[in-house]
């Protein structure tokens, strides 16, 4: 019986990267010696077991044979028997498929040291076109480790696979996880591009795929193609550290573009309620949780507007921050803020131009809270059906002052 750290924490290791897992697997035991030396069973398809002091997982080393398509149709088979070359020839990619011994020896069968020096992602075997998620996954690993490129090879077989339908089968679930995953890595454009390269993009996410090649008015879009504009606002939110939910925003805010005809080109009239219904299209069909749809949906149907933010008369800012429900949600109305000032900086040239629409409309917000809605309530008292209608008028009298404040500021300028 032998013990070997696998995968990640080696790859990383050896990149000099912070281990955050440590998965281990096991060879030449049973299952009842493994039970025998105190380990806890957890695995529902093979043998996995959590470590009866540091809760690691250990997995007896196996074999899978494909048995149906997409990324369940597996049969696996653990034994003592099971080598450690046969259980690291059924991974993914060569920088995954390396294991180290108790005595720090690496043992390296499929060349992934090589791999990590060329900056490749390679993958071990034939045996990799039978999972579909791992085309998810080398994309996410390319979106954490953006210097690393696809092995021509490896792309070819990817391509394939979707050809072959394999992408089809995936369950939504399962793609937003690697997507979600991707988006919050260092730098999530390069994610889209070999989902790109394969393919893939254009089976999981065809209403993204399709914005690529479609311009966009140069003096305003220095970059003119609206998928790198897309590309470059994600990565901007990336720099940044923003949430899912922003990124998820940051992502998702064009659509509409992709469905401008080519005769109204480079504008795209009326693109952000185009947007809208693309959005909650996408969200629906890869089951994308509510927070980051919401934030989506708004962030594609306001941001021209956060973007005129100065132009907007103070009524319209406070119809703004109604429609956004920003009283009660003005952390979320706050966000969408981010999400719009990363869709302004991501463009050509203006990645450090000032964006002071946001800190403007947070003042404006700020005003209108201060409208203590109960007591203008309580002067209306005899006559209800004017509540709102005059909490609505007192907050456009407060964010007036806010609107004046900044036209007198720029009008001294």
């Amino acid at each position: 019986m032998k013990t070997y750290v696998v995968g990640g924490a080696v790859r990383d290791a050896l990149l000099g990267l912070p281990v955050q897992d440590h998965d281990h697997v096991v060879v030449g035991a049973t299952p009842e010696q493994m039970i025998a030396q105190g380990f806890t069973p957890v695995g529902k398809d093979f043998p996995v077991f959590l470590h009866p002091e540091t809760h690691e997982e250990y997995a007896l080393a196996r074999t899978e044979r494909k048995t149906a398509p997409g990324y369940k149709g597996f049969v696996f088979h653990a034994d003592a028997d099971v080598t450690l070359e046969q259980d690291l020839v059924r991974r993914d990619l060569t920088i995954n498929a390396m294991a180290r011994g108790d005595d720090g020896e690496i043992v390296d069968p499929f060349g992934g040291q090589r791999d990590l020096q060329a900056r490749v992602f390679r993958h071990v075997s034939d045996a990799f076109a039978e999972d579909p998620v791992r085309i998810l996954r080398v994309a996410r690993f390319a979106a954490r480790l953006p210097e690393f490129s696809v092995a021509p090879e490896t792309n070819q077989l990817m391509r394939k696979m979707v050809d072959a339908g394999e992408v089809d089968a995936l369950v939504p679930e399962r793609v937003w996880q690697e997507l979600s995953r991707g988006l919050m890595e260092a730098r999530p454009s390069r994610m889209f591009d070999v989902l790109r390269d394969c393919g893939a993009l254009a089976r999981i996410l065809p209403e993204l795929n399709v914005l690529w090649g479609i311009p966009q008015p140069e003096q305003h879009h220095p970059e003119i193609d609206t998928g790198v504009h897309v590309m470059m606002v994600i990565d901007y939110a990336a720099s940044q550290g923003c949430s899912l939910a922003i990124r998820c925003a940051a992502l998702l805010h064009d659509l509409g573009k992709g469905t401008t005809p080519p005769e109204q080109w480079p504008k795209h009239y009326g693109h952000e309620g185009r947007s809208v219904q693309l959005v909650e299209q996408v969200c629906k069909r890869l089951k994308i949780p509510n927070d980051c749809r919401d934030l989506a949906v708004m962030t594609a149907r306001e941001h021209g507007n956060i973007g005129r933010a100065f132009e907007l008369r103070a009524n319209t800012i406070v119809s703004l921050l109604e429609r956004c429900d920003g009283f009660r949600k003005p952390e979320r109305f706050v966000d969408m803020l981010r999400a719009s000032e990363c869709d302004s900086r991501g463009r050509t040239g203006y990645a450090d131009a000032p964006f002071p629409q946001a800190a403007y409309l947070e003042a404006a917000l700020r005003a209108a809270q201060s409208v203590n809605a109960g007591e203008v309530a309580k002067h209306h008292a005899g006559q209800p059906q004017r509540i709102a209608e005059a909490i609505h008028a007192a907050r456009v009298e407060a964010v007036s002052q806010v609107v004046n404040a900044s036209r007198n500021q720029s009008g001294s300028a």
